[in-house]
């Protein structure tokens, strides 16, 4: 009586549409959960990472408190205002003018081909451990993306987000150390943990940030 009950019961959830794509979203045809591992730039092992929480919405974790790597201080001969970030998309670099003479560096990613843009844009907001909100085009590229992912250590967007006036790029932490210094991103600029913790630390709403193909190489000497 108890199993017929049951049979019952799971055939009705299992009919109706709607409850099966809110309970069931990885046994939908077409549908792929990704593979996901420990971060690899992290000592700590967080374990697998989590499965979506249904379709809409996957969480990212937890979230440690990340220790500012601080960067190195190079010549850097500019008439940038101090304070002034600016990014070098080929050099894959970003750097915090301190005065006319001198600047921090720090390795970044950039965008892919396709995907990489110039321009002057500020500051308008800063996140600790940001909430991923993937567009629509991208999640049509990715089918397998959610609508919005919790902030966390598997969040791709990383500790910390600066994000760049009303334009969807960022300046923003990852979940994958491995991709610094290397173009993949959708044309927001990639840092480590460590390191975009130590430039929210330095920088605030409203800081500028020049973004240009290619600095001439007398500006930034090692």
């Amino acid at each position: 009586m108890f199993r017929a009950a049951l049979a019952l019961v799971m055939t009705s959830v299992l009919a109706s549409p709607a409850l099966a794509q809110d309970w069931f979203p990885w046994n939908k045809p077409g549908y792929r959960v990704p593979s996901y591992s420990a971060p690899r730039n992290s000592e700590d092992n967080f374990g697998p990472r989590p499965r979506p929480m249904g379709q809409a919405l996957m969480s990212g974790g937890p979230r440690p408190d990340v220790s500012p790597a601080r960067p190195e201080r190079i010549s850097f001969a500019s008439s940038y205002a101090p304070g002034t970030i600016v990014i070098d998309t080929s050099g894959r670099r970003l750097y915090l003018v301190q005065s006319s003479r001198d600047a921090l560096v720090y390795p970044i990613s950039v965008g892919r081909e396709g995907f990489t843009w110039t321009g002057t844009e500020r500051i308008s907001r800063i996140a600790a451990w940001p909430d991923w909100h993937p567009p629509a085009e991208m999640r049509q590229r990715q089918p397998h993306l959610p609508v919005k992912m919790t902030g966390g250590v598997y969040n791709p967007l990383g500790a910390k987000a600066m994000y760049l006036g009303n334009s969807l790029y960022r300046i923003h932490g990852t979940d994958d150390a491995r991709t610094i210094g290397r173009a993949t991103s959708s044309g927001c600029f990639r840092m480590t943990n460590g390191h975009v913790t130590d430039l929210a630390r330095r920088v605030g709403v409203g800081t500028t940030v020049v973004v240009v193909n290619r600095l001439p190489s007398r500006m930034a000497g090692y």
